[in-house]
């Protein structure tokens, strides 16, 4: 078990039946959001303070992911499903080499290892990975005032650290517009995974998850991901088959290198966006970008494939959108009678997916060059397997 301590005590000390931190007295710590809000519950993590844009997803599993998922870098992250750890955590779990987000706002946190894949108790691994949590929050009560007021700076804080100083703390986090964290997640240098033989792909690597890496590798390709400053011109000299813009944390307008290094490479090869990927792609054709009240986090947001039909359950995570045709903040979620087209920099550029949420795009093709984005997530790491098609619709622009 972890020596970390939670307070002045070790997890171990703070844990009721089943694995559950025991809120027997006095709260043990506290989330305070920037406008003044405050939940109090049990501190049940790494003893430490943690602060930045406190958000919420909705997935029902998948907590380890979620945490090593750099999309959430700079961001605490509140679960609205209530049970939290219940199989532990493993290796196989991990969609990255650490823990990104900074701390986890939890209603009912479990450290049992019983699950039979479970290698650690989720409370323990936190505790190693330095991430602060806390359990026993009124967390369908922080959800409803997240979507009213929309995401904002917060954090986690130690019962016995005083409100001023902790709004103080949260004064000192920049807001998440205007935040390049691409740099902050992207890999120091160039590396290779596969080697089957088969087609070769160039990632601009902005903080991309393991399981997108899997999917292709999967399919036969060899995965070259490189660091965010990479040029057009070395990717070029690369003589890849196919350009992929990965997910990633942050504002997408704050990534204007990495805009003008896509425009550079739009029409050279097929590109295709996921994510922060698609939002790169759409501004470097000349479509804008604009921050969501509070994201779409979760596993269960369905969009809608105008081409076909068809109705997806996706995962996402994402706190930013693309502006759709006329500046309008989302589109009218009935089905058009035509094809929604708009002229970008590169031609043509035809509206996909559609989320049913709110209307908010969700997937572009560009019909005059070899490029396409997606919105949300379609390799399901945590999530549904309805998009994974998408991964092998890619591949065959390399055949």
């Amino acid at each position: 078990m972890s020596e970390a301590l939670v307070g002045d005590r070790r997890p171990e000390d703070v844990m009721g039946a089943r694995g559950r931190p025991a809120r027997d007295g006095a709260p043990t710590a506290y989330v305070l959001l920037e406008d003044g809000t405050r939940f109090d519950g049990v501190a049940c993590g790494a003893p430490d303070v943690a602060t930045g844009e406190v958000v919420f997803t909705t997935g029902m599993s998948g907590y380890q992911e979620s945490v090593t998922d750099p999309s959430f870098a700079h961001q605490v992250i509140t679960f609205t499903y209530p049970h939290i750890g219940n199989y532990g955590v493993s290796a196989e779990a991990m969609e990255s080499e650490r823990a990104w987000a900074r701390a986890v706002i939890m209603r009912a946190a479990v450290n049992a290892e019983d699950a039979p894949g479970a290698e650690r108790g989720w409370l323990d691994w936190l505790a190693d990975c330095g991430v602060p949590a806390i359990s026993e929050v009124d967390t369908r009560a922080l959800v409803r005032h997240i979507r009213d007021a929309g995401s904002m700076r917060g954090g986690v804080f130690p019962a016995s650290m005083d409100e001023a100083m902790a709004r103080e703390r949260i004064g000192e986090e920049p807001p998440m517009t205007g935040q390049d964290l691409a740099g902050v997640v992207t890999p120091a240098r160039m590396s290779v995974h596969g080697g089957a033989g088969g087609p070769r792909i160039a990632v601009i690597d902005t903080g991309i998850k393991g399981s997108i890496v899997r999917q292709l590798v999967q399919r036969g390709a060899t995965v070259e991901l490189h660091p965010c400053s990479v040029t057009s011109a070395e990717l070029l000299a690369g003589d890849a088959d196919l350009f992929f813009l990965a997910n990633g944390p942050g504002d997408p307008a704050a990534l204007g290198h990495i805009v003008q290094t896509v425009r550079e490479l739009v029409g050279k090869r097929p590109v295709w966006g996921i994510c922060l990927g698609h939002q790169l792609l759409c501004q470097a054709v000349g479509l804008q970008t604009y921050k969501l009240p509070f994201g779409h986090r979760g596993a269960n947001h369905p969009v809608k494939d105008l081409r076909t039909g068809r109705i997806e359950i996706t995962s996402q995570n994402h706190g930013f959108a693309v502006t759709p045709p006329g500046g309008a903040a989302r589109l009218d979620w009935a089905p058009p009678a035509r094809a929604v087209r708009w002229e970008t920099d590169f031609g043509v550029a035809e509206l996909t997916h559609v989320n049913l949420y709110d209307g908010t795009v969700e997937g572009l093709t560009l019909l005059d060059v070899p490029a396409s984005t997606v919105q949300y997530h379609p390799e399901a790491g945590p999530g549904p397997n309805d998009s994974l098609y998408l991964f092998d619709r890619f591949m065959q622009a390399a055949a």
